[in-house]
């Protein structure tokens, strides 16, 4: 799988470390992020993700931050996102299932690395359930101007 992933400073370690796991794995990750610890502006990357996403140059996106949200709200500035921000496991499986989640977000400063191989992990591995879930999605792209 082709993989977006993005990052600001507080999560340079953190991406090396999911970047490494997800590739041992097989997938082929595109790497938007910074690598080094200078304060930057984390809007850029989830914007750089967000876009490589929906422009179909990768099938989804994992962003880190401190959090995990600032970055996430950007990406879903980018028309036809769908980021979630996910602390454990089972978020990140649900949001695929049942939201057809195409980026996840996590916090470097919130989850350590087994924790965070974890989600994506889940995410992963889950499926998008359709059927009863896809009203409440398309309830939500209409949303977007």
């Amino acid at each position: 799988m082709k993989i977006a992933i993005g990052n600001d400073h507080a999560a340079v370690e953190l991406k090396n470390e999911i970047k490494a796991y997800l590739e041992g794995k097989g997938h082929e990750l595109i790497d938007f992020g910074t690598n080094t610890n200078e304060s930057c502006d984390y809007p850029n990357f989830g914007e750089a993700v967000g876009k490589a996403v929906v422009n179909n140059e990768a099938e989804c996106g994992v962003l880190i931050c401190g959090t995990g949200i600032g970055i996430s709200i950007a990406a879903n500035k980018v028309k036809g996102v769908r980021a979630a921000v996910c602390s454990e496991p089972v978020s990140a499986r649900l949001t695929k299932e049942h939201n057809n989640a195409n980026v996840i977000a996590f916090g470097a400063r919130i989850v350590g690395v087994e924790v965070a191989k974890a989600i994506v992990d889940a995410y992963l591995d889950a499926e998008y359930e359709g059927e009863r879930h896809q009203r409440r999605v398309d309830m939500i792209s209409a949303i977007e101007m």
